[in-house]
């Protein structure tokens, strides 16, 4: 979204007037580096603007979805909880959040205020969600009790204290056994609902570790260690250097798709294994999601072993 400014105001009251927003969503997109004024990456959300700026909002900001939430029990695992926090192990198929004009849909929030239901703690959908995971995607994802937690994790995220290791089976083997693709990620030119690696003035830099854990003639399985935390990062950077993830719509080959429909692959191939974060109870935390049923059929279809 963009738009030309016709006034002084702050960044962050021009884009609350303009999409209708929160102020403190609004907020949080401008320091996320979403936003841009004459091109340029503003993280100041009392930034004034001027007559004649052009503002260019990158990411759209959620419809604040607390009111429309219900409680559905989505049977979803519980891998670890404490006092502030569970990590659950989000299956395949599931949104995140709602997304405009699926407001009747089952999300994970829908799940996660179920859970909260049932322990007898107040739920705010925007007080729960410390990260996303796309939604194809399985595996751990990290969920605060209460807004202090909130803020106390999502810090850890954007200091990148958090370790976030994924597992990945791709189109053919990488050249390297073990690299680190640093390449800036931003929105596609040409397709909105998609990203891909480009410099531009809104890019921003993304970086993913990889090794190779096993590899046939024709695929690999991959771990991966994701170093920053951009949109749909380990899918666009593996299809770049030329190994997309099998069973991607999004982001496949020609080569990928083909190996997808080859070997019957029903999901996309990326897993969220383990999750690696700092707790105000006992310190140090690793949790580690089991490999939903579909991957594993995928590994055994591929040849490839774990």
């Amino acid at each position: 979204m963009e738009w030309n400014v016709i006034s002084s105001l702050r960044l962050d009251a021009f884009l609350a007037a303009e999409t209708g927003s929160s102020r403190a969503k609004v907020q949080k997109a401008i320091k996320s580096g979403s936003v841009t004024v004459n091109t340029v990456v503003i993280s100041k959300p009392a930034h004034m603007l001027s007559e004649g700026d052009h503002v260019v909002l990158e990411d759209a900001i959620p419809e604040d979805p607390s009111t429309d939430i219900q409680p559905a029990d989505l049977s979803i695992d519980v891998l670890y909880e404490d006092d502030a926090c569970m990590v659950l192990n989000k299956p395949a198929g599931i949104a995140v959040h709602p997304a405009p004009g699926e407001k009747d849909a089952h999300t994970l929030l829908h799940g996660i205020a179920h859970l909260f239901a049932d322990r007898s703690l107040p739920f705010s959908a925007d007080a729960v969600l410390v990260h996303r995971l796309d939604k194809e995607t399985t595996g751990c994802i990290l969920i605060a009790k209460n807004a202090d937690a909130h803020t106390f994790f999502q810090k850890q995220f954007e200091d990148r204290t958090v370790q976030k290791t994924y597992l990945a089976i791709v189109e053919g083997v990488p050249q390297e056994s073990s690299a680190l693709i640093d390449a800036p990620i931003g929105r596609n030119l040409t397709d909105r609902t998609k990203m891909s690696v480009l410099k531009t003035s809104t890019s921003r830099d993304a970086q993913t570790k990889y090794d190779v854990l096993d590899s046939t003639d024709d695929s690999a399985l991959l771990s991966c260690d994701l170093l920053t935390g951009r949109t749909h990062q380990i899918r666009v950077h593996l299809a770049s250097i030329g190994h997309a993830i099998l069973g991607d719509p999004t982001y496949g080959s020609d080569a990928s798709r083909n190996i997808t429909s080859e070997y019957q692959v029903s999901l996309l191939c990326l897993h969220s294994q383990k999750l690696s974060f700092t707790t105000k109870e006992q310190g140090k935390c690793s949790v580690e999601a089991p490999l939903p049923e579909q991957f594993m059929t995928a590994l055994a279809s591929t040849g490839l072993q774990l």
